[in-house]
Formats: structure tokens, sequence, C-alpha cells
């Protein structure tokens, strides 16, 4: 069964308490977003790979630690995705971006796929696939089908917020994909809104409501 790290650093908590706020305004969101995908990213990467590489400083030679192995990629779920890009690429600046395009019926809740463009060599890459939200975990089961068929086998998920009702369904679909998670929240309300959660990311991030 895959790995679920719920983050508990300070700074990350915080910041998703401010995200919570009714009252936080739309420039503000988009910052906070941001920010904890940045921060999330630190955390998420602990565990890669290093290698020895030998280079000369201005004052000699010495040995320092480098990224081993494979590259990195992003892959936002269109559209609350695009937010935690730029947060992630302040701490990977090498890593490609894709994109997966879907949106959620709103008589069945269920994810409807518009869009999939991945780089060339996403399947040689480790891959981390963001969406602010997982809240029924439809969009993101979908998400990482699309990413497998194309070949991609190293395959993390990351979101700031979580119901449990989508981790269970994220891991029973895909249990080789590691969650990393901001905030686990209590549970879908009747709307398949995530309880407390933080309303709808798209909305807030691009101030459509």
């Amino acid at each position: 069964m895959s790995k679920v790290t719920v983050m508990d650093h300070p700074l990350i908590q915080h910041k998703i308490g401010i995200m919570r706020r009714v009252e936080t305004g739309s420039k503000d969101f988009r910052t906070l977003v941001s920010e904890v995908a940045m921060l999330e990213c630190y955390e998420a990467t602990r565990d890669l790979e290093l290698q020895d590489v030998e280079i000369e400083t201005p004052i000699c030679k010495t040995t320092v630690k480098e990224l081993k192995g494979k590259k990195l990629a992003v892959v936002p779920i269109l559209r609350a995705g695009l937010g935690m890009v730029d947060g992630m690429l302040e701490m990977i600046p090498a890593a490609k971006v894709g994109h997966i395009g879907l949106y959620r019926d709103p008589e069945t809740a269920e994810p409807v796929e518009y869009y999939c463009k991945l780089p060339a060599d996403c399947a040689k890459r480790e891959v981390f696939v963001v969406d602010p939200m997982l809240a029924t975990g439809g969009s993101a089961v979908d998400a990482i089908r699309m990413i497998k068929e194309k070949g991609v086998t190293h395959i993390h998920f990351m979101c700031i917020i979580a119901a449990p009702e989508g981790v269970k369904r994220l891991q029973e679909a895909h249990p080789d994909v590691d969650i990393i998670v901001g905030a686990l929240d209590e549970h879908l309300n009747e709307h398949k809104y995530i309880v407390p959660g933080l309303g709808d990311a798209g909305d807030r991030i691009f101030g459509t409501k």
C-alpha cells in the first residue's frame, strides 16, 4: 500500500490556516498555494538519491553531493494544480512540466478528461502529480492512470488538503503511488466538498467566483 505523508511543518500548517479563511482574497490565496507547494516539495524530495561529484572550488578540488539518477517532472491537474507549479519550480528549477486537463462532472462528481500533454521523456523521470485538493480522488486516480499509460513508473501525488475518502480511493487504485498531504481533513459533505476544507481551490486561485 502506498505511503501517506501528512506534513506537520509549522510553516505549512500556519499558511494552510490562512488559506482556509473565507476573507483571504485571490491574490493572497495564490501566493499561499505557491508557498505551501514549495515547502511540501522541499519535504517530499528528502529521499532523493545523491551521488559524489568531484569539483573545483576557488580554493581547491573537493567532492560534493549532487542529485543522482532520474530527473524530475511536475504535472499539475488543470486548472487548480497550476497554482502549485511555480512554488515547486522554485525548489527544482530543472524539472519539466506536463499538464493534465480534467474537470468534475457536477451531476456525477466524476472526472472528465479533456487534455494530456507530458514531456517527451516523462517515462524516464520521477513525476510529481499536483492538485491542491484531494476530495473524492476521482481526478487524481484518472490523471495517474493517464500518466501510467505513457510509461511512467515513478509517480508521487501531492496535494494541500485531502479528505480521507480521497486518500483511500487513490491508495486502492494506485497502491504504488506515494501521497503527500499538507492537511488531512475530516470528511466530504453531500456536495463532495472537503470539510472543513477551503472551498473551491480553482475559483479561489483564479478569482472566478
